[in-house]
């Protein structure tokens, strides 16, 4: 892709994307994301109705009387989006790819972010992290993730590790941040790692995938390669055990990662490459 087809696509990226975050998620965004992030204020004595949690008992034991700890809204929030580039995302069998999907979503969550003056970071990763852009601000910031989104490729190995994503944003990340985990979630097992990024930021996952990766179509004997492990083989697509058999692994894959965010106390959505991720992203962030 020569610079001007990527600056041409950008510039198409920018102009639906940040239409629909000042035109739809701006209102949700805030409602959904502000006043999540909190920082200490103040210590004033304590009054009738205030929550007893928040005494501050030093303060209280040093004056013989109760006082509380007052905390307010950080006006500024971070934003980070963790963003699968594996060769997997790469895959689509009807409208667009995952990787074009997981694109504008990414687009519309910075230009929402930018649109309430926060932060946004990326961690692109595949088996490892390929590359880590720190938080900032500003439109130029977010048309620099957009040309990356576009353009990127993973490392010599394609292969999917969350777990290894997670670890790094949680030594990367120590103030408390919005996470977005962008990926289709084939990947070795992330439940620990997940789990502690649950405890330390508001994380939401999103997973982005594609009709063909839960059903195989009966088109025959096909020679077929998976896209991360490169393995090559022969498919006899018309062998009802064999459709079976792949259908009950993207079930097994989809079990796991519910499971896993609903134990760490964190939301997952999903959104299918033929499906309108805007419908989707409304009504995630009004439930919130």
């Amino acid at each position: 892709m020569t610079t001007a087809e990527i600056l041409k696509r950008v510039r198409r990226i920018e102009i639906k994307t940040r239409g629909l975050s000042n035109h739809i998620f701006s209102g949700e965004y805030h409602s959904a994301f502000k006043g999540r992030g909190m920082s200490f204020s103040e210590v004033r004595e304590y009054s009738h109705g205030d929550d007893v949690r928040a005494i501050d008992w030093n303060v209280t034991a040093r004056f013989s009387s109760p006082f509380i700890k007052v905390f307010e809204e950080e006006r500024e929030l971070t934003v980070m989006l963790l963003i699968d580039i594996s060769s997997s995302s790469l895959f689509g069998t009807d409208t667009q790819l995952k990787r074009d999907l997981i694109t504008e979503i990414a687009a519309v969550l910075s230009f929402s972010a930018t649109t309430n003056n926060d932060k946004v970071g990326v961690i692109f990763f595949s088996d490892k992290v390929d590359k880590y852009i720190p938080p900032k601000k500003g439109k130029s910031h977010v048309l620099r993730i957009i040309r990356e989104l576009i353009t990127i490729e993973p490392g010599n190995k394609n292969n999917t590790n969350i777990g290894e994503c997670l670890r790094f944003f949680n030594n990367a990340s120590k103030k408390r941040t919005i996470a977005f985990l962008l990926s289709d979630f084939i990947s070795t097992p992330y439940e620990d790692p997940l789990k502690l990024s649950a405890r330390r930021h508001d994380l939401v996952g999103i997973q982005v995938y594609d009709k063909g990766d839960r059903t195989l179509p009966d088109v025959g004997l096909v020679h077929v390669q998976d896209s991360e492990t490169k393995h090559v083989q022969w498919l006899d697509t018309s062998d009802k055990m064999v459709r079976k058999r792949y259908e009950t692994a993207f079930d097994e894959h989809q079990k796991y990662s519910i499971n896993a965010f609903r134990k760490s106390g964190s939301s997952l959505m999903s959104v299918r490459t033929d499906e309108n991720y805007v419908k989707a992203l409304q009504g995630f962030f009004v439930n919130r």
